[in-house]
This record gives structure tokens, sequence and C-alpha cells, in this order.
């Protein structure tokens, strides 16, 4: 009698036990379909610190051990992102799944390595683009999905507070990818960035920018735009996606209604009359304000649990190694855009 895998517990590691490797090994610990086999970093007593004194979970500071034991079928990567080419590289060649942290690579180059090692060997590659599996992110993409919003006309978002100034990376690389990960999630292929312009500042000398901007036309006539700082002295997570027919706030600070929509907006008439004056066309709609229930769940654990089931499924996650290059092809963009001062940069070049 055979057993069956989806009752096997997936033998994972996490590599890196910085900021976020913690969270990962929590969860992967408390996750039933998992079994958290070793924890690896440079630092071996952080490690120690990161599974508990008294766990029977493994630490090393050598990668070696983890890739050259039989038992560990997956990698959980959260290491800084320059280290993500060659620890993904190594693992993928050694056969095994990977979960990697956002940004997935350094650049379009190194992701697409990735990508593809990962398709030549049929194994598993997800980004852990977080966001996208809390339920307010999910609940914002069955609202675009079932066209509640109706047609896209602008998203704003804002991503800012007084954080912790990087010294490998700017403050595009280090805030961007969770509200661009989410627009590539909610929106469907027809509402896609196709360029980007940025904007960026260094008040403080820091050596790249530590605020910014980025403004993105959509396939259609619609626009995005993306404001992250690392300096000011208010936390706001907010992000406004402006519809035909509703517009929807998120405001991922405010726990009890981090959701809301309008029935609010412009109606323009349509007309073959050009001698009818243009503002006789619009008229303002003023509705109620809805506030979708959402359940409470950890981000994180829905994370590790999409990526086991989509091991053990032998399926694409929903945030997969494409998603990943989508995401860094903006990202990549905009750097150019920033060397020319703020042009617009088209992105179908970037994705070979």
């Amino acid at each position: 009698m055979t057993e069956d895998k989806h009752l096997i517990p997936l033998k994972v590691a996490v590599v890196g036990a910085g900021y976020w490797g913690p969270n990962l090994v929590r969860n992967f610990q408390s996750h039933l379909g998992s079994e958290l086999l070793w924890v690896c970093d440079v630092d071996k007593p952080r490690a120690t610190r990161a599974v508990g004194r008294y766990s029977t979970v493994r630490v090393t500071d050598n990668l070696d051990d983890v890739l050259c034991d039989p038992k560990v079928e997956a990698l959980a990567v959260a290491t800084p992102a320059a280290t993500h080419c060659k620890i993904a590289l190594m693992a993928l060649e050694a056969g095994k799944h990977l979960l990697v942290e956002k940004p997935l690579a350094s650049s379009v180059a190194e992701g697409e390595a990735i990508v593809e090692l990962a398709r030549e060997r049929g194994l598993t590659l997800m980004c852990d683009h977080t966001y996208c599996y809390t339920p307010a992110v999910q609940k914002i993409r069955d609202l675009v999905a079932t066209g509640t919003l109706g047609e896209i006309q602008y998203i704003d978002s804002v991503r800012i507070n007084l954080g912790i100034v990087q010294q490998d990376i700017d403050v595009f690389w280090d805030l961007a990818p969770h509200d661009l990960s989410i627009l590539d999630f909610v929106l469907p292929a027809r509402w896609q960035p196709t360029a980007v312009a940025a904007h960026g500042g260094d008040p403080i000398r820091a050596g790249h920018p530590c605020l910014g901007y980025l403004t993105m036309p959509l396939t259609s006539s619609a626009i995005a735009h993306i404001h992250v700082n690392w300096l000011s002295p208010t936390k706001i997570r907010t992000m406004i996606i402006g519809g035909s027919r509703r517009t929807l706030v998120w405001d991922d600070v405010n726990p009890s209604q981090r959701l809301s929509v309008f029935d609010r907006g412009v109606d323009v008439a349509d007309t073959s009359d050009s001698e009818v004056r243009r503002e006789t066309l619009v008229s303002y709609r003023v509705g109620e304000m809805v506030a979708p229930a959402l359940p409470e769940s950890e981000a994180l654990q829905s994370t590790v649990r999409e990526f086991v089931a989509a091991v053990r499924e032998r399926r694409p996650p929903l945030t997969d190694g494409d998603a990943g290059l989508r995401v860094l092809a903006i990202l990549e963009a905009a750097g150019q855009s920033l060397q020319q001062h703020g042009r617009l940069v088209p992105l179908a070049a970037a994705l070979r």
C-alpha cells in the first residue's frame, strides 16, 4: 500500500535567520503540512535563537550541510537580495524546491536564470510575495475580477514610514516590491503596466534614493502611481483603486476597517454632439460605502500553505517565478528611468 504524499509533511530548511527568517521558522514549525529540519545562517548563534533553545531543529552556518541532506525537499530563502541568485541556483542544482523572499533576485538576468533552471529541473519556485496572501488583497483581487469596481481608471499607493535606511539597496528595491507584487496579483492582463517613470530623492545623502515615486501607464488608459519613503515620521500603508463603478480604499494600518468600497465617483455621458459643452456631460455619483468583512489570518501562514500545496500538487504557486520576474522588470526599468532623469522606460523589452 503506497503512502499518500499529501499526508507526509514536506521536509524544509530555512536559509537566513535575520529579520524575516524567524517568521518563516515559526510558520513552518506550526504548519502541519511541513517539517522544519534545518535553519542555516552565517551567524550560527542567530540561527539557534531563531529555532529556540530546546528545539530539535538542526542549525548550521554551512549551506552545504543543508544541500547535502537527502531528507531536505525544499528551501525557504530569507537572505539579502544580492545572495538570492547564488543560493537559489545551488538549491535547484541539488534538487530542492524553492520559496524565495522578495525580490526574487538582484536583476532580471539573475531572475531568468533561476526561473529557467527551476523549469528545467521540474521544481517548484515560489516568490514570497506575502501581501498577496493577506485576506485584504485576496478580497481586492476578487472585487477586481468580478467587475465590482468596473473599469480600472487609476491606482494610488503609498508606503511610507520612518524605516531602516538600507545600505545595499535603495528605497525602490526595499519597499516597492510589496506594491508591485500586489498590483501584479490583483490586476488582470488587460491592466498591466506598460512602462515606468521613476523620480527619487536623497536628502540625507545616503548614496541612493531614500524616497521616490513610480508612475506607470497601464495597458488600458489607466495609470498607477506608487510613493515610497524611508523618512516619513508617520506610517501610511494605503492603496486606492478607482474604477468606473466603485472606488476601493485599502488602509493596512487600520485593523478595524482595512477595506472600504465607495459607490462614489464621476460619470461622463457619451455624446456625438460636438457643440455640447463638456461640463454638462459630467455628473457626480454619491452613494453608500461598504466595508467588506475580512477573516483574520496570518498572511505568512497562508504563504507557507500555498508553497507546500504547490509542491505536493505539482502545480505553479499563485506567486510563481514569472510573477517575480515581472516585479524585477519594473524595478530594473525604474533604475534606468532614474539614470535618465525620470524618462518613461517601456517594459516590453525588460523580459526577454
